[in-house]
């Protein structure tokens, strides 16, 4: 198997409490991720990475696959990590579970990025066209160098703007992993901007491992408060082909 997808479910979230069980238009969210994944060609198998026997249970339900993993695992990426360790593949997607928007168009381009060789980790960088989002901590910026490779990633706005506009990008979306690299991230320590920052990136920045950035231009609704849930749901009226 090339290419194994794996959504980690956490009921326990903490800005979103039973976050994977939301109802979208009568949906769970993680239902609606799953199903957007199965539209992916470039994806062999999906398996949601929950915590809770009752996120099992919606994915089962749905007929889809499930596994349950160790609860005290620090990060999605831990999670992801976890399941892959026990599933052999060449390429691993970590696909968040509060990105119902995801699509080929996210998810294909990462796993062609991985044709070359020396990409050990792949992510998505999208323009930010909304004022509010620069300085929003729930939105990850990231800056990086001309040959695509991530220099750091921040809940703050970076990079400061010392001298003229800057133009700011954020990381959104599913990432992909040459398996034998993930699970070698996974025995890592957490490092201190991770921490920091609350974000597992950096844990691979401060190993000294570059990230190659691939670009979108398809933004879309990450699922971390009660009113991205409204826009979501407005979204959908607006867009009945993504209602499954």
């Amino acid at each position: 198997m090339k290419t194994l997808a794996v959504i980690p479910a956490r009921f326990a979230s903490t800005r979103l409490p039973g976050k994977p069980l939301l109802p979208v238009k009568g949906v769970p969210l993680v239902v609606r991720v799953l199903r957007r994944v199965e539209t992916c060609s470039s994806v062999d198998r999906i398996i949601v990475a929950a915590d809770d026997d009752r996120i099992a249970e919606a994915v089962r339900h749905a007929g889809g696959e499930c596994m349950l993993t160790p609860p005290e695992l620090p990060s999605g990426g831990d999670r992801v990590a976890w399941v892959a360790g026990k599933i052999p593949s060449e390429l691993v997607l970590n696909v968040q579970v509060d990105d119902p928007l995801v699509g080929p168009d996210m998810i294909d381009p990462l796993t062609a990025a991985m044709d070359d060789p020396s990409v050990m980790l792949a992510l998505l960088s999208k323009r930010i066209e909304r004022d509010e989002e620069v300085s929003s901590p729930n939105i990850v910026k990231m800056v990086f160098d001309t040959a695509g490779r991530a220099l750091y990633f921040s809940r703050s706005p970076i990079p400061f703007p010392r001298s003229g506009g800057p133009v700011y990008y954020k990381h959104i979306g599913p990432y992909c992993w040459r398996r034998d690299f993930l699970l070698s991230f996974s025995s890592w320590e957490q490092t201190p901007l991770e921490k920091t920052e609350s974000l597992e990136m950096l844990r691979v920045l401060e190993r000294g491992h570059s990230i190659a950035c691939v670009p979108v231009e398809r933004d879309t609704i990450e699922i971390d408060t009660p009113e991205d849930a409204e826009a979501l749901e407005r979204y959908l009226e607006l867009h009945p082909d993504c209602v499954f």
